[in-house]
């Protein structure tokens, strides 16, 4: 009787343990790629990140930019042809991007843009820096350095863009707005992000984010 007693007693708290386990495991079995994208999200942060990216690839980055005298002279020859030799898409939306580098005369200036001439006989305004405030993709997306499929979720890689953006305006725009008067040389390197090319690409509008006037 007592061995009965026991052993269904012991029955018993075998079955609660396996429900207990089943409730409440002691570990869950993921796949690895799922772990991965879990500990990325853990320790994202779009400030640090853009830290590190600024330095170590964005400025260094520059050096691969296009000539922006080079790219207004194929712009006004050929559109397409800009497009396709030196433009860049990301994903299939009708936007697209240049990574762009030059030196201009201010000939304009207003309240949220540097107009530039790149030639030294005209006035014409070629190319068009904004001051601010920036939205959009055009550094994120236009440079080529970025992936978005190296990023956890879409809302990581979208931080990442707004973080940029308030980098350039509160390091890059303030002296470029200070600075900025008729005649002075400014030598910039930015990307344009094109949506409708009857007003982004005459004159060229670019997002700067190295800027220097000697």
């Amino acid at each position: 009787m007592w061995g009965r007693r026991r052993w269904i007693t012991g029955t018993t708290v075998a079955a609660g343990t396996m429900v207990l386990l089943y409730f409440l495991p002691l570990f869950h079995v993921v796949p690895l790629e799922q772990a991965r994208q879990r500990a990325a999200v853990a320790v994202y942060d779009p400030v640090e990140f853009v830290d590190w990216f600024w330095t170590e690839q964005l400025i260094p980055g520059a050096a691969e930019a296009i000539d922006a005298a080079e790219l207004v002279a194929t712009v006004q020859q050929d559109r397409q042809l800009a497009r396709e030799t030196h433009g860049r898409r990301v994903g299939l939306g009708g936007a697209y991007y240049f990574f762009v580098a030059g030196s201009g005369r201010i000939v304009s200036v207003d309240r949220y843009s540097v107009g530039l001439a790149l030639c030294d006989d005209q006035q014409q305004i070629q190319v068009l820096l904004e001051t601010g405030p920036i939205f959009g993709n055009a550094v994120r997306d236009g440079t080529g350095l970025l992936d978005v499929n190296d990023f956890a979720n879409s809302q990581d890689f979208n931080a990442l863009s707004a973080e940029i953006n308030r980098r350039i305006e509160q390091q890059v725009l303030p002296d470029l707005r200070t600075g900025a008067a008729i005649g002075v040389t400014v030598r910039f390197v930015g990307c344009a992000e094109i949506l409708d090319e009857g007003t982004d690409l005459s004159p060229l509008r670019i997002v700067p984010f190295l800027v220097e006037m000697p």
